[in-house]
């Protein structure tokens, strides 16, 4: 696992982000927080200097399995434990939902868990998954984030479209009515079907919207510029060969060769790129990077989809 991957399962076959440790049947809530470590809680203490003097206004929260401290927070700041974030999607999705993977990363300072969603989606003639990703920090750094992502089951690559007619995400910060966000959280994310059905639509445009041999040359050579002045051999190289690892995925890639010469082939071979291409430089977290791209969305994939709604 990479070097900030602490914990973590995953069900059956190796999932597109490639982190885990295997187990053989989606775990329910009780036992995927067991099998992803997460089987501990946040308790948060006073902090004192040197002196031994308490430092007014922050609280330290510390882990209780081996007390380690996961960051130090304002005393506003509440408290989301593991368990909560398994008993919020298990209400949200239903009794028996069924847990794809979980983790933790830097140490316990964030966690994870990923929910496959009860219907699937025929879209394009294609079946689409729809994932929901609860994210949370116990470290102070950053929200709690909820996210829709659609999964194309084909090839298992993540199609996180930022759609302007539906919402796929939604954070709330760790202070004020917890409770009360959380209901809201619910609202938005009962609109699941709104978004999905928006993308199914967006789809269909996309596969109208023909595209020559040109079109897509160019857009690759945008999405993955190659400077010729300033480029040194090496870097002119490794850009060489992104631009034709992803001209061979629009090309080339079995599961798109009926699909016809448009902006949906192309949408697909961008996503399949963000989401299986081996990066220049594997650093120890790139696979927590790509990811972190579940709740985040990726930059690569919305600019291709940009770039071909403008055109």
């Amino acid at each position: 696992m990479s070097a900030s991957i602490e914990s973590m399962f995953y069900v059956r076959e190796t999932p597109w982000h490639g982190l885990g440790t295997r187990v053989i049947t989606a775990p329910t809530s009780k036992e995927a927080l067991e099998v992803a470590g997460l089987n501990w809680k946040v308790v948060q203490e006073p902090v004192y200097t040197e002196a031994d003097e308490l430092i007014e206004g922050y609280k330290a929260n510390v882990r209780d399995s081996d007390r380690k401290v996961l960051g130090v927070v304002t005393n506003r700041y509440k408290v989301i434990q593991n368990e909560e974030a398994f008993s919020f999607t298990d209400e949200l999705l239903g009794e028996g939902v069924r847990y794809e993977t979980a983790g933790s990363l830097q140490g316990g300072r964030k966690v994870w868990l990923l929910a496959r969603m009860p219907q699937d989606y025929i879209i394009t003639g294609e079946r689409i998954s729809p994932y929901l990703v609860f994210s949370n920090t116990h470290d102070g750094s950053g929200a709690i984030k909820v996210a829709l992502t659609p999964i194309r089951v084909v090839c298992n690559n993540t199609l996180n479209l930022a759609l302007s007619s539906a919402k796929r995400s939604w954070s709330m910060i760790h202070t004020g009515d917890i409770q009360g966000k959380l209901e809201e959280a619910k609202d938005t994310l009962f609109k699941a079907e709104s978004y999905m059905d928006n993308l199914g639509k967006e789809f269909e445009a996309l596969r109208m919207k023909k595209m020559t041999d040109k079109q897509i040359l160019d857009y690759i050579e945008i999405l993955l510029p190659l400077d010729e002045e300033n480029a040194t051999a090496q870097q002119k190289k490794n850009i060489i060969r992104l631009q034709e690892d992803m001209k061979m995925r629009y090309f080339d890639a079995p599961d798109l060769k009926d699909v016809g010469n448009n902006a949906y082939r192309f949408i697909n071979a961008v996503s399949d790129f963000a989401t299986h291409a081996a990066p220049l430089r594997k650093t120890a977290n790139y696979k927590e990077n790509v990811f972190s791209r579940t709740v985040e969305g990726n930059p690569l994939i919305d600019r291709a989809y940009q770039m071909v709604c403008a055109a």
